[in-house]
This record gives structure tokens, C-alpha cells and sequence, in this order.
């Protein structure tokens, strides 16, 4: 099972209207919060539609 955290930047198998495939994670839960990273518009998305829509997670959360 793949841990997603609030700071994660992921790639979407699809991209969003802007062009941009990358999205932060802003929220977990039930929901997924989501902000992109091309226009910077924020989503909500249910957990079972992000888990199938993630392709891959290109960052981390920074650590400190």
C-alpha cells in the first residue's frame, strides 16, 4: 500500500485542462485535496478515484 502525505507532488494519468499533469497534495482522508501545479486551481477527489487516477509520486514530502 503506497502512503500518500500532505506536501506530495504526484503525477495524474490524465492532465488537467491547463496542461499540467502535477498536483500537491494539500489534504487525506476519506477525500483527497489537490492543487495544481500549472494554475493552481484546487480539487477535492475522492480516495478511490485518486488511488486509481495516480500514476506515479515525483517528490516527497521535504523532510526537515
Amino acid at each position: 500500500m503506497v502512503r500518500y502525505e500532505v506536501g506530495d507532488i504526484v503525477r495524474m494519468k490524465k492532465s488537467h485542462p491547463c496542461g499540467s499533469a502535477l498536483w500537491e497534495i494539500t489534504r487525506t482522508g476519506i477525500d483527497f485535496g489537490l492543487k495544481c501545479q500549472g494554475c493552481g486551481r484546487y480539487v477535492m477527489v475522492p480516495r478511490v478515484k485518486f488511488e486509481k487516477a495516480v500514476k506515479e509520486i515525483v517528490e516527497h514530502k521535504k523532510t526537515e
